[in-house]
């Protein structure tokens, strides 16, 4: 499912830069040099709109002469001009993205004006979720992220790195390109599956993409992506001016690789890297928890932190190592999460999170529990005195 911009009944279009744009000399002429009548909200957004040239996707023409052609576009056009919001997001967050998927274009040979399925999918949001359990900027399935070499599973969700979803998907459009020889069903198809697209074109006979009758979503999602080319193209037109101050900067990161033989928390990454736990998450977001799981994995760091991280890291985790063997409770009969986290002052949350526990595990009599209080010594966990039968309170 694709987020669509919402049209209200009468047309109240928000873009009021429009109107301020298309009636300039009419608000700053004197009474004796303005025109007669200036332009209304409504005749600048028509206006607006007008498509003066000839339009393509991917190099491939867009029949505007046809009919109901030009009246799907003009909706999508309308629709996604009635939320400001949106493209305001989109021209500051394509300064941050876009370059990457426009080099990632031109390396494999493919068209530029691919780029704009990506905002067509998520608006180029990380967590951006369908409702149909499509995940990520380039709102892949499980099993499509899966083909295509992404990994989706407890701990670890490609489909919300930016870099590997954005290969990912170039890989899978250009597959679909193989299989239906258009650039425009290619886009068709990735929205509403190969299989589903292959049997519209059997069963009515045509492989010209403006001529199939598809599902709504699948039909207005070519000209929802034209709709954001047209507007992104040359945004003055709309009334948006920004400047590079108002743009969203490229991210700017080092990789790295870290290889655990256990669940390392991120929290020691963070320190390591002389930042903080969001920074580490933020520039990961394909990391769905609070650990790095075992195994190896590259990993994204701040670039002021990258010198020296590799001895920092391997410093912290040694000392958070020896700290964990020395906050070790051991569960006495009669024991639950709720009285264990009140009698050393900690969350359940946290002893979960500590111990790799979920809402539903049981606690079994001699289990080791993992506990980062103070309340807890090493000399208490030998001689049993952090059982609760021993609590001075």
């Amino acid at each position: 499912m694709k987020k669509y911009c919402h049209l209200n009944d009468l047309l109240q279009i928000s873009l009021l830069a429009i109107l301020i744009l298309a009636t300039n000399n009419c608000s700053m002429a004197s009474s004796a040099q303005r025109p007669a009548a200036c332009p209304t909200s409504g005749q600048a957004l028509i206006e607006a709109i007008k498509i003066h040239e000839p339009l393509t996707f991917c190099g491939e023409q867009v029949p505007l002469k046809e009919d109901d052609v030009m009246e799907r576009l003009e909706r999508e056009l309308l629709i996604c001009l009635d939320n400001s919001d949106d493209i305001i997001i989109w021209l500051k967050r394509a300064n941050r993205y876009l370059s990457y998927v426009e080099k990632t274009l031109l390396n494999n040979s493919m068209p530029d004006d691919l780029k704009y399925i990506v905002i067509a999918e998520s608006s180029l949001r990380t967590h951006a979720v369908s409702g149909k359990g499509a995940v990520g900027y380039w709102q892949f399935i499980e099993s499509t992220a899966a083909k295509y070499g992404l990994t989706v599973n407890k701990d670890i969700d490609e489909r919300r790195n930016f870099f590997l979803s954005t290969q990912a998907a170039l890989r899978y459009l250009k597959d679909l390109y193989g299989i239906f020889g258009s650039w425009t069903l290619a886009a068709a198809a990735y929205n509403m599956g190969e299989d589903g697209l292959k049997t519209e074109i059997l069963i009515q006979g045509t492989n010209n993409f403006y001529q199939l009758y598809l599902y709504q979503e699948t039909q207005r999602y070519i000209f929802r992506i034209l709709a954001i080319k047209i507007i992104l193209s040359n945004p003055g037109k709309y009334g948006y001016l920004l400047t590079g101050d108002d743009l969203y900067k490229p991210l700017e990161f080092t990789q790295t690789t870290i290889t655990a033989n256990q669940p390392v928390p991120l929290s020691i990454v963070a320190q390591a890297a002389k930042t903080h736990f969001k920074a580490i998450k933020e520039l990961n977001p394909q990391l769905r928890n609070y650990y790095l799981p075992t195994g190896s994995f590259t990993i994204y760091l701040p670039r002021d932190g990258a010198i020296g991280f590799s001895e920092r890291y391997e410093n912290l985790l040694s000392a958070w190592f020896k700290e964990k063997k020395e906050r070790i409770y051991v569960v006495q009969e009669g024991d639950n999460l709720a009285l264990i986290a009140g009698r050393f002052n900690v969350s359940v949350k946290a002893l979960l999170l500590w111990n790799g526990l979920n809402n539903t595990s049981k606690l079994i009599p001699g289990q080791k529990l993992v506990v980062f209080s103070e309340k807890i010594t090493p000399s208490d966990y030998y001689s049993g005195k952090n059982s609760p039968e021993n609590d001075s309170h």
